[in-house]
């Protein structure tokens, strides 16, 4: 990482980042591995040094180890709750319990409780290992402009208002939701008109305070509030601000110290490390492409935090962008590419965004009569069927993939290696882009010019077969040993054969699944399809009937 004070008036790049909390700096991270020129800029000297997100799931786990950052690599960072999370009244009726334990299909757990500065000093560590990334802080971006060739940014230096401009072949907004780039970019904003006020408390207990690490949501009229743990050595509370309450009345250390009472917390056994009132709201960019420019993160969606998912849905925005600019930078694919970005990340983000409301109007009634309505109702259903309900399961929108199953979130398992030592695929492959065959008689067909562009692209070739770790023929054998990928094969129905291949992208998610003979199949649909051509899966399959144009 070039962190230079001494900039030029004329900075060239293949891409240039607005913003850089964690969005940014993962795309930087995923960009500068793939081999590309990154700058990044942020109108702030330094970054936030206090928790804001503290909840992720198990599928931004799985990016996190492909980035070399694995939960159980980091555990003074994040740590799994694998627990209930229950809902409780103001009177102390179990509501509902919500299971977030266990492991999740991307072989991490469901639910992990971090400390964001301590997650993002390990991303400024792997930005700093990056001599093609330049990171400009204390610079603000304006008078943005761009043409059919690159896009420009004119930055000025706060401390000194000195001015360069950065030249580049895109342009990303990952500058929040306020975003800057969005406006210039004039693109239009949603919102869908909720909004509430909520303390946000972060506590660090100390040592003779013995908490128990619990999630709760109390779902109280005279004061809805959660409490959650806040990542290693740290706890949070939300609390709702009430009709008649100002933000400054609320947004007070002896205002947060009267609310933390109750629960036994106090100056004289814990920390308050932070207090702030955050307005909840929820909106999205109704496009997330202008040209050469392109938008992540909370500069393009925005959501109430009751379903933990916001920094979640922007890193996954950053693991799509990343691979397909790689693609078209490296002459791979067309730059329509990029049109397939935003219709594919704004329908999972905004399923998201929709579900965290809904858990919003449930949870933020004040309303005696209302609340009662909805203690009974989730009482009774929850003696009747002891089943929370279930949080969306969205794949991704139109786009890039094929068939029934394309666009869905592939799994990941441990399998086996020589010497009796086990791992995470990903990790045996380099990263989590495959085609993966149940024997490797099925990938024989695959040219070797086609290889090495999957290669380039970041898909391995790999077969389920015995533990002997071989590369045959440029084929990666691994033993399913715990018939994680068999199962998962057998679960993707086709319509007229049984799914022995599927072809995974480097974003975790399915291009498309087909039968023994139909790898070289799906490599070609694949191939035709980074350069602007339509899907050509099969003259008579299922997959070729429901393909997604670019």
């Amino acid at each position: 990482m070039n962190t230079t004070p001494e900039v030029p008036e004329i900075l060239t790049a293949d891409v240039t980042i607005v913003g850089f909390g964690p969005v940014g700096k993962l795309l930087a991270i995923q960009l500068a591995r793939r081999g590309h020129r990154v700058v990044v800029v942020d109108r702030k000297q330094a970054g936030y040094p206090l928790p804001r997100a503290v909840t992720h799931c198990s599928d931004f786990a799985r990016i996190l180890q492909s980035v070399g950052l694995a939960p159980d690599t980091i555990p003074e960072v994040t740590q799994p709750y694998d627990d209930m999370y229950v809902w409780r009244n103001g009177i102390g009726q179990t509501l509902v319990e919500v299971d977030w334990s266990g492991v999740g299909e991307s072989g991490w757990y469901n639910t992990y409780f971090f400390n964001q500065p301590d997650l993002e000093d390990r991303l400024d560590a792997l930005v700093a290992e990056l001599p093609s990334v330049t990171v400009l802080r204390g610079w603000e971006a304006g008078d943005l402009s761009q043409d059919a060739v690159a896009a420009r940014a004119v930055l000025r230096r706060s401390e000194d208002g000195r001015q360069c401009t950065v030249i580049s072949n895109w342009l990303v907004g990952a500058d929040g939701a306020n975003s800057g780039v969005r406006r210039w970019a004039g693109i239009d904003w949603h919102d869908d008109g909720f909004f509430y006020d909520w303390l946000v408390v972060d506590v660090k207990p100390g040592p003779e305070l013995d908490f128990p690490h619990v999630a709760s949501q109390l779902c109280d009229t005279a004061r809805p509030a959660t409490m959650v743990p806040g990542g290693p050595g740290r706890r949070r509370w939300e609390f709702m601000r009430l009709p008649g309450e100002t933000k400054e009345e609320l947004n007070r250390a002896e205002k947060a110290w009267e609310l933390l009472a109750p629960y036994g917390v106090t100056p004289n056994n814990a920390e308050l490390e932070r207090h702030s009132v955050y307005t909840f709201q929820a909106c999205w960019a109704t496009r997330w492409r202008h040209g050469r420019v392109l938008l992540a993160g909370d500069a393009a969606h925005l959501m109430p935090p009751f379903a933990g998912q916001g920094l979640g849905a922007g890193m996954r925005d950053a693991v799509n962008l990343a691979w397909k600019l790689s693609a078209v930078l490296d002459g791979l694919a067309d730059e329509r590419l990029l049109d397939t970005y935003g219709p594919e990340r704004s329908q999972h983000a905004v399923a998201f965004v929709k579900f965290s409301m809904a858990l919003g109007e449930v949870i933020c009634l004040t309303d005696p009569a209302e609340a009662a309505e909805r203690d009974h109702r989730m009482i009774r259903e929850w003696a009747d069927t002891r089943t929370a309900p279930a949080p969306p399961r969205p794949g991704l929108g139109p786009g890039l993939h094929i068939g029934q199953h394309g666009g869905e979130l592939a799994i990941q398992g441990r399998v086996a290696l020589p010497g009796g030592r086990t791992s995470l695929l990903d990790d045996v492959l380099g990263g989590p882009g495959a085609l993966l065959a149940r024997h490797a008689e099925m990938l024989h067909g695959i040219s070797p010019a086609e290889r090495r562009i999957l290669a380039r692209v970041g898909i391995r070739l790999v077969a389920l077969g015995d533990s002997d770790g071989a590369d045959r023929d440029g084929i990666t054998i691994v033993e399913d040993i715990d018939g994680t990928y068999h199962r998962w094969l057998d679960s993707l129905e086709l319509e007229d054969s049984k799914t022995s291949v599927a072809l995974i992208r480097p974003d975790f998610h399915l291009y498309g699944a087909g039968g023994s003979a139909e790898a070289p199949s799906l490599v070609e649909s694949l191939l035709a399809s980074l350069h602007g051509g339509h899907p050509t899966y099969g003259r008579d399959s299922h997959a070729a009937r429901q393909s997604v144009p670019l």
